[in-house]
């Protein structure tokens, strides 16, 4: 049987399973602490017991290691789960608010509501915790969820919707595979909040059809994210920590370093320890050493091969057509204006680029759409201050890449072209509430001045609105 054949591309049933969890939503089932709780700890119990089910699936979709899918897919996952079940009492809590003197007697409440339907689009390069992730805030938040996984991974894409199919009534939580079809019947739904996580072209597109029904959207996106190893840098575990946020998943991670600003005084040091960092990982056969991820299909196989002739390859380089495999590769020799520094790499290549001063940074990446990360190694308070403060992105490390959306006391999401919104602990709750104000007002007296009349007086008014 074809993956193509679980495809839903009936409008009908479609509209149907919406209505279904409509009506759902609206006969309150969602809402409750216990259900919430309950639902989290049943998604819980999912993922734990079948662990090598989905690692057999990430491994034939993306050849991901049991290592690299545990810490990247399931163990992230159980975190965010057992976070939010920590503090789900106290986010759900309506909160008081001040009043003014014009309100005396007045009560205010802010109070979190969920939305109703949710729309979850998950992309193909974490298949299973990028579709996970933002049900769990969903479920904490007291919606239902249509799941739309990516077409490109099918064994994930088959394995999620089985396994949530057994753990959830399907007007409370559901799957629906597909491909390009499939989203646009889901896009003209009535929907009451759409999560998108994908390319930028996508999520403008996204962004567009959910206008014409004024439905929220998340959308995490993505961009060419800047690396910048300055002339005081740690050199030998930059360049560690660097290749590990490259290398993860080959590469295909929104949030990877995409290329490389280097002082000049340290580029050669660098690109050494670069080299050094591949071998400690990999050996010396990267592509053989079952640690090692895949391209995710040949026309995004085809599409990064293209860059290798941007620049001098220094390190790596190698690939292999049948696997769909290329080595960690990073280019020196880079200019501004090639192919490789024009989109997101969404593979194994780092461009690198040498520069003299910070302030030759700032000015280069302010010429590139606002990223959706930014790394910095330097061990200068002062620079570290200056880039901190003078760009704009979603969210970074200094010293370190990638592991600042491994925590769910930060939150994580985009700015501008990287994406709108943020997920992840308690932004992940809010994002999927919206939180309604309340004012309770007093009836054992009231005011008088603020009605229409011949004695309203002006000077009366100015008083209390001061």
């Amino acid at each position: 049987m074809k993956h193509s054949d679980y495809y839903v591309t009936d409008e009908n049933i479609i509209s149907n399973i919406v209505e279904k969890q409509k009506r759902y939503f609206y006969e309150q089932k969602t809402k409750s602490k216990a259900v919430r709780v309950q639902a989290l700890k049943d998604l819980q119990s999912m993922i734990k017991s079948n662990e090598e089910v989905i690692m057999e699936a990430l491994k034939k979709d993306l050849n991901k290691s049991e290592i690299e899918a545990y810490a990247s897919e399931i163990g992230i996952l159980l975190e965010e789960i057992r976070f939010t079940l920590k503090h789900l009492d106290g986010w759900m809590k309506s909160k008081k608010a001040k009043t003014v003197m014009t309100h005396i007697g007045s009560k205010g409440y802010i109070i979190p509501e969920p939305y109703g339907v949710t729309l979850i689009i998950a992309p193909w390069n974490y298949p299973f915790q990028l579709a996970i992730s933002p049900l769990i805030g969903a479920i904490a938040a007291g919606n239902t969820a249509i799941i739309k996984p990516s077409e490109l991974t099918p064994n994930v894409s088959r394995v999620m919707e089985e396994l949530l199919a057994k753990t959830f009534d399907p007007s409370f939580v559901t799957v629906i595979e597909g491909a390009v079809e499939t989203t646009q019947i889901l896009l003209k739904q009535p929907l009451d909040y759409i999560f998108f996580t994908g390319s930028v072209n996508v999520g403008k597109v996204i962004m567009q059809e959910a206008g014409k029904q004024l439905i929220p959207v998340t959308l995490e996106l993505g961009g060419k994210s800047p690396c910048i190893v300055h002339r005081d840098a740690n050199v030998e575990l930059a360049a560690k920590r660097i290749m590990f946020g490259k290398s993860m998943n080959a590469g295909q991670t929104c949030v990877a370093p995409d290329y490389l600003l280097v002082h000049k005084d340290v580029k050669v040091q660098l690109i050494a320890q670069l080299q050094k960092a591949v071998t400690q990982f990999y050996g010396e056969d990267v592509l053989t050493s079952g640690r090692y991820g895949r391209i995710v299909s040949e026309r995004h196989f085809d599409r990064l091969i293209e860059f290798l002739q941007d620049g001098k390859v220094v390190i790596g380089g190698n690939y292999n057509e049948e696997t769909l495999q290329i080595a960690p590769t990073v280019l020196d020799e880079v200019k501004w204006d090639s192919s490789v520094m024009q989109d997101e790499i969404f593979g194994p290549i780092l461009p690198l680029i040498e520069y003299e001063s910070v302030d030759e940074v700032v000015s280069a990446v302010h010429q590139k759409a606002k990223p959706l990360a930014l790394y910095l190694f330097s061990e200068s308070e002062e620079v570290q201050q200056q880039i901190i403060n003078t760009v704009s992105f979603g969210g970074g490390c200094i010293n370190d890449t990638i592991m600042h959306l491994a925590t769910p006391h930060l939150p994580f999401g985009g700015v501008g072209e990287s994406g709108i919104g943020q997920y992840h602990g308690e932004a992940s709750f809010k994002t999927f509430s919206h939180f309604k104000s309340v004012l309770k007002q007093t009836t054992k007296f009231d005011f008088a001045f603020k009605y229409p009349s011949d004695n309203q007086s002006l000077k009366t008014i100015k008083k209390f609105l001061k």
